[in-house]
């Protein structure tokens, strides 16, 4: 029998986002949330509750939040919600990772496995690394049936996962009462190493930045490579060393990594260490402890290839235009230190700097440097993290290769 779930009334016309199967509900929409009773309550948060129209239509079934986006839905039939459910959501986002030959892939082990809203499961992200999957909640609802979420993963797995991992302390919402611990879940980690189109790359999920590295950029990456034989680069915001890694590996015979991390620089030298019998004789690697706008400022060199990577300038509507601002300063200054000829890579991963927006702010900048410029490529995020068409918002990732004459 299906289980009564707190009802979530939305107040009338509030209803046609979840009608076009957009999965939060603000708070500002709500009416009011009874019980199966008729009480009017506040569920707990993380709590299972059903989202109706102010009609009492059926819409979805979410978890509560307190904060302005108070559902989050992953269904939107009415069904009912247990081992079965979470089973079929874990195994759906790996048959289309299967279809992506992600899953059993040679020469790339790692890949996400989950991308919360992307993937029906807002609030989780799942990524995989070389038999350890690596999972994240940013949400109360996902962290309270962590367990679940386990089981499926073993059983989508089987005996190719060696160990689960949880690194959700970072992203829980501070507010809450419910806290999170990073961790081991299950299993034993194998090895921390895995591959990229065959490069090497030691990742740190225990304390590393996100999930312990930047998977969004792997095509990116792959197709710099096409751009760096012969060429000086210098790759900022370099962090691990991802785009490093690929244009030495490709015959750069110069590349600087900057970032102004220790520890980023520190994860980068190991990773070119790991790589380093795949490297031309020729090829020199220097990497510098530094913050990139001083950096672009100051080098003396002239690059033919530059990558700006830089981590999220706005993660709110209130502070966009400082961040227009900053993506402007950042490529000016990358546009005057590129030599004619150069390719620029140039990425902003600000959710609310969209497109249009981050496009015109580089030619703005192209317009400062008085450089002429050139579109060859539009990039995004890769088909792991593809965003659901019904969740436009999830196209967070955005960039630009330009040839700048």
């Amino acid at each position: 029998m299906q289980q009564a779930y707190p009802k979530v009334i939305l107040s009338s016309g509030k209803d046609q986002s979840l009608r076009r199967f957009h999965p939060w509900v603000f708070s500002g929409a709500i009416k009011k949330i009874k019980n199966s009773v008729g009480k009017e309550i506040e569920p707990s948060e993380g709590e299972l509750v059903s989202v109706v129209s102010n009609h009492d239509e059926f819409l979805g079934i979410g978890h509560y939040q307190l904060g302005s986006i108070a559902v989050r839905v992953f269904s939107f039939e009415e069904c009912e919600i247990n081992q079965a459910f979470w089973d079929a959501k874990i195994a759906a986002a790996y048959n289309l990772r299967q279809v992506l030959n992600l899953t059993s892939n040679a020469e790339t082990n790692v890949y996400r496995l989950l991308h919360a809203e992307g993937d029906g499961m807002p609030g989780l992200i799942i990524d995989f690394y070389n038999g350890t999957a690596v999972l994240q909640t940013h949400s109360i609802g996902m962290h309270l049936i962590k367990k679940e979420i386990c089981l499926s993963l073993q059983k989508v797995y089987g005996k190719t996962l060696h160990a689960i991992y949880d690194k959700s302390e970072e992203t829980m919402p501070k507010q809450s009462a419910v806290k999170a611990e990073n961790g081991v879940l299950w299993g034993e980690t194998k090895t921390n190493e895995v591959k990229e189109y065959g490069n090497l790359f030691s990742i740190d999920w225990a304390s590393g930045q996100k999930t312990g590295f930047f998977i969004d950029q792997r095509e990116n990456r792959n197709l710099l490579a096409q751009y760096c034989k012969g060429k000086s680069v210098a790759n900022t915001f370099c962090y691990s060393g991802g785009f490093s890694v690929f244009a030495m590996r490709a015959g750069a015979t110069l590349v600087h990594s900057v970032d102004s991390s220790k520890k980023a620089i520190e994860l980068t030298d190991k990773n070119i260490e790991l790589n380093k019998s795949f490297f031309s004789k020729q090829s020199e690697h220097a990497s510098f402890a530094i913050d990139t706008f001083d950096f672009l400022e100051t080098a003396a060199n002239k690059y033919d290839v530059i990558i700006l990577d830089p981590p999220a300038f706005a993660k709110h509507q209130n502070v966009k235009h400082n961040a227009v601002q900053g993506y402007k300063r950042l490529n000016a200054e990358a546009f005057k230190k590129i030599k004619a000829g150069g390719i620029l890579f140039t990425f902003s991963c600000s959710q609310v700097v969209d497109t249009n927006l981050f496009n015109s702010t580089v030619m703005a900048a192209a317009i400062i440097a008085k450089r002429k410029v050139h579109v060859l490529h539009y990039l995004n995020q890769p088909q792991d993290h593809a965003p659901s068409i019904f969740h436009p918002e999830g196209a967070y990732l955005k960039g630009l290769v330009l040839y700048v004459e």
